[in-house]
């Protein structure tokens, strides 16, 4: 991935300060909602910047909001999630997290490191009056779980207003199936709607040797499971990203008592608004069977994030840029799968995208999200920051066809 590309250079000066930053982020992991320490290091970077303006608890207590403006011209926002994951660490690297039970299992120690990257170079070249607008580095925390309220960082930052005006956003993530100098990229729907659901059977119960005089919320519970796996098969097209998934079934106290009530939690994803609603239809009509058999149940669906949805042309703009910068990089063009990101408030909201950037490490072993022994290769950490940049860049100076200022307002309380 070596050039002469100025950009290039520039992102490969910062290569030891990425690796710091993003082992340091690694080292103390902060779950979503805590995360105090990783945003005081952001914030303390961020005003070491000639010219950027800092803002802290946007929407969420531990958020930062770093700002260069011209005073003129379009405005980009460029996001990176800080928070780590509930996981203990099974790497052995001098960089391992030194908290038990908590890791950066996702990359976002690298989003963050990258962005503070981006950040440097734009601050450089913001100084030297080669960028007109604005750009804003949104440095999100609780990418990764929820509140009370049902709701993660994303949509409380969108309600604060941090995207008001913003003319586009764009995001990457670490890709571990894919090695350094490989992205992927996907137009549209690339990750999935995340609904979650709680559902109790309700029977009489009773005694296991007398099931005659009560009713059975497990026997009842055989035919809705039926009905529940054959939703996708039956009733959605097979064109039509969708999954709904059984997590947690609980009852029973004892092996010669019929409890009185089964509890049934999954998940359900999907792609389009209108599957969306397909799913959830079908399942009121699943749990319904219970109705015929002598029983009751009660069914709740609480709507999480929306779909990732990138836009095409945001999406045509950071092609452009990578190709400036690294004629060579490879992109895979596919849906990135049912996973959930919460960026899709965004995504919802104003014209953007995410694209998923490879850091494989070169041990041959499979280091997937949200594992254990989860690692990059952090030669990709420059590249990402160089991309952001460029990107940035090409936007501000009026390419991509883009709207200005033309971003709708967009439901973020979950229902």
């Amino acid at each position: 991935m070596l050039n002469e590309h100025p950009m290039v250079i520039q992102g490969s000066s910062l290569f030891n300060q990425l690796i710091e930053w993003r082992r340091t982020f690694h080292q103390h992991p902060e779950l979503s909602f805590q995360e105090f320490g990783t945003s005081q290091i952001v914030a303390e970077t961020l005003e070491k910047l000639d010219g950027m303006k800092v803002e802290r608890g946007i929407g969420v207590k531990t958020s930062v909001v770093g700002t260069l403006t011209s005073g003129e011209g379009p405005t980009i926002a460029i996001r990176a999630d800080i928070d780590a994951l509930p996981i203990h660490e099974e790497n052995t690297t001098n960089y391992r997290s030194r908290l038990a039970g908590v890791m950066h299992a996702c990359g976002h120690d690298a989003h963050t490191a990258i962005l503070l990257g981006a950040a440097t170079i734009l601050t450089d070249q913001f100084n030297r009056g080669e960028i007109k607008g604005t750009i804003k580095f949104v440095f999100q925390p609780a990418e990764e779980s929820t509140d009370e309220h049902g709701l993660s960082g994303s949509p409380y930052m969108v309600q604060a207003g941090v995207y008001d005006k913003v003319d586009a956003a764009i995001a990457l993530h670490m890709c571990p199936w894919l090695p350094v100098g490989e992205v992927q990229m996907n137009d549209g729907y690339s990750m999935a709607n995340v609904d979650v659901f709680e559902a109790k059977i309700y029977g009489t119960g009773g005694h296991g040797a007398y099931p005659e005089l009560g009713t059975d919320p497990i026997w009842m519970l055989g035919p809705v499971m039926q009905a529940l796996h054959g939703i996708v098969a039956r009733k959605v097209s097979a064109l039509d990203p969708a999954v709904v998934s059984i997590g947690q079934i609980h009852a029973g106290t004892a092996s010669n008592i019929i409890p009185t009530e089964v509890l049934i939690e999954g998940t359900i994803r999907s792609y389009s608004p209108e599957i969306r609603d397909v799913l959830a239809s079908e399942l009121r009509k699943a749990f319904s069977i219970v109705d015929h058999l002598g029983g009751g149940y009660s069914l709740d669906i609480e709507r999480g994030e929306p779909a990732l949805n990138n836009s095409p042309l945001v999406n045509h703009l950071i092609r452009e840029a990578m190709f400036e910068i690294y004629p060579e990089i490879q992109i895979t063009q596919r849906p990135f799968g049912l996973g959930g990101e919460d960026f899709g408030y965004v995504t919802q909201k104003l014209p953007g995208s995410m694209f998923f950037l490879g850091c494989a490490p070169k041990d041959g072993v499979q280091r997937d999200l949200h594992t254990p022994i989860f690692d990059i290769d952090e030669t990709c950490l420059p590249i990402g920051a160089v991309i952001l940049a460029q990107t940035a860049i090409k936007f501000l100076n009026g390419e991509g066809n883009l709207p200005i200022n033309h971003n709708l307002e967009v439901q973020t309380n979950g229902a």
